[in-house]
């Protein structure tokens, strides 16, 4: 089977030369890995490797998902249009251009942003233009081997699982054709429309009309930025500029370079990421330093705390823009009559904590996005609840439902804004993530990733997940486990007994609670061959909750060994 697929494509007339060459270079276990399944289109979408083969990212596996998508809207809407775009990475470009003619061979109008554009910005054009669909291509933070392939719906969400279905079911009737660019006739080429500063625009103005302060003096707060070679530089040097904030650049990383040369990770969730951001807040004095991942959905934020600098996580990052948006509407008299804030199963329990506190509701969501702009679209549909808010642990952050998806740019204003508003009182972001932590308990979110690569890797996985159902721990390091939810087969369990979990789609998520009132988290990863661990400790004191987390750490490698 392997060796029929790789035949096929090493004598398909047509193969690209970079792609022909990489087959014939190809070891046995390459050609395996290559071959042995499909490049997954998931409820994410696609994300994998760059290369040459039906488990690898190329012009091919980009051109029959496209084609899958093409055929789903041409069932869904009569004169379908699309929003597309890209970010730095290698074959970015090219695969948002052969998606563009994939549409056009389908009849389908399409428009390409210019040049690369993150996310969020996507997302926003989606809803600008009143397209029926959007493609962003990017593989976000990982490394630079790898691309990704997104699909958004009319609403300018990512696609939820029941859509993504009949996209997948389009692309399983294609079998294994080899698709080749199509050519297209002058009608077909009309269909593709070039978009740049007419969307930019209005994005730009929508983003600064977020500000709940946008008076507040500037000149006595430095920032430092870092777009990790990525796309909200497209947006973010604008903005810095019309708002009057001091920013210095980290240039070296504002290149869009695809091989991410001046970083050592492109993932602000990961402290190296800062390295040269530091360095240049040393130099400049500043307060923050801000990195924004290279597709520009997610933000990360290091503080200046009395000279040593420290990273905050998402989960932190997350309560401390609760608190400051959720003080300020209250204070402005903003609050709406319903509201209601979304995070995810995964995220910290602290935000829930700080949104009571203000009157407002919380309702988790399964991990992804897509789930926090669909329960938006609900909302807005009945009237019944008002969103003022959704963020996931993972440094993702939506303010105002302008952009139905993780949006680093707003994150960004919005992070500025109260550092610079908590600094004129003397404070910075950790002092009021301290005054949280005295109010509403400490709390400690960390998570931890198993890497296990490849096909042996993905039944590892399967197989920790399978012994953790069937082996449920009564206690994790002496801690009662009070109640335990799995997501797999929307089930509760709590003193002997089971309920339905309702509102969730199924997802292979195990979630222990334990009688401290912290929980711990057990998940795949949707985008890389990993199982995630995820703890929410809650304790006394810091001194409390780091003892706890070491315990947990070595229960939990014991239970997943």
């Amino acid at each position: 089977m392997i060796q029929e697929k790789y035949e096929q494509w090493l004598n398909h007339p047509a193969m690209d030369a970079d792609l022909k060459e990489e087959l014939l270079n190809m070891t046995p276990e390459q050609k395996h890995d290559a071959f042995y399944t499909d490049a997954e289109f998931g409820t994410a979408g696609m994300r994998g490797l760059l290369g040459a083969g039906t488990n690898r990212l190329n012009v091919y596996t980009i051109r029959k998902a496209t084609t899958g998508f093409a055929k789903y809207l041409n069932s869904i809407a009569e004169h379908p249009t699309v929003a597309i775009s890209y970010d730095n990475r290698f074959k970015s470009t090219d695969f948002a251009v052969e998606s563009a003619k994939v549409l056009a061979a389908y009849g389908i109008e399409s428009f390409v942003f210019e040049s690369l554009r993150s996310t969020p910005e996507l997302s926003y054009a989606v809803r600008y233009l009143h397209c029926t669909g959007g493609i962003m291509v990017t593989a976000s933070h990982n490394p630079k081997e790898y691309n990704g392939y997104k699909v958004y719906d009319s609403t300018g969400c990512q696609m939820i699982p029941e859509m993504v279905q009949g996209v997948i079911d389009e692309i399983k009737a294609l079998g294994d054709e080899l698709i080749d660019s199509p050519k297209l006739n002058a009608r077909q080429e009309a269909l593709i429309h070039k978009i740049g500063a007419d969307v930019d625009e209005p994005y730009i103005k929508e983003v600064m009309g977020i500000a709940l302060n946008p008076d507040l003096d500037k000149s006595d707060f430095k920032l430092v930025y870092t777009p990790q070679h990525g796309t909200s530089i497209m947006s973010l040097r604008p903005l810095f500029e019309r708002m009057g904030y001091d920013v210095t650049y980290v240039e070296e990383q504002c290149t869009f370079d695809p091989a991410f040369g001046a970083t050592k990770i492109p993932n602000p969730e990961d402290p190296r990421a800062y390295e040269l951001a530091i360095e240049y807040g040393e130099k400049v004095g500043a307060d923050i330093a801000i990195s924004t991942d290279p597709d520009g959905d997610r933000l990360g934020v290091v503080v200046n705390q009395n000279g040593k600098w420290i990273l905050m996580t998402g989960n932190q990052t997350g309560a401390v823009l609760l608190e400051y948006v959720y003080s300020q509407m209250k204070e402005k008299g903003l609050m709406p009559a319903h509201p209601v804030m979304f995070n995810t199963v995964v995220t910290s329990d602290l935000g829930e904590a700080v949104a009571r506190n203000y009157g407002v509701e919380t309702e988790k969501t399964l991990t992804g996005f897509k789930y926090i702009g669909s329960k938006i679209h609900g909302y807005e549909q009945t009237g019944e609840k008002d969103f003022v808010f959704g963020y996931e642990e993972s440094y993702g952050y939506l303010v105002q439902p302008f952009v139905r998806d993780k949006d680093a740019n707003q994150s960004t204003v919005l992070i500025c804004e109260a550092a610079n508003f908590y600094k004129k009182q003397g404070k910075t972001l950790v002092d009021v993530l301290d005054e949280l932590y005295d109010k509403y308990g400490t709390y400690d979110e960390s998570q931890q990733s198993i890497s296990l690569p490849g096909e042996e890797g993905k039944l590892k996985i399967q197989a920790m997940l399978k012994s953790l159902r069937e082996n449920v721990p009564t206690d994790i390091a002496d801690c009662k486990v009070i109640r335990w939810e799995d997501f797999k087969t929307a089930k509760r369990y709590e003193n002997g007994k089971e309920e339905d979990i309702v509102g969730f789609d199924r997802s292979d998520v195990l979630k222990y609670f334990l009688a401290d009132g912290s929980w711990i988290a057990v998940r795949p990863s949707g985008t890389e061959p990993k199982c995630k661990i995820y703890y929410c400790i809650k304790g006394a004191s810091k001194a409390d909750v780091e003892e706890k987390r070491k315990n947990y750490y070595a229960a939990m490698a014991e239970l997943t060994k």
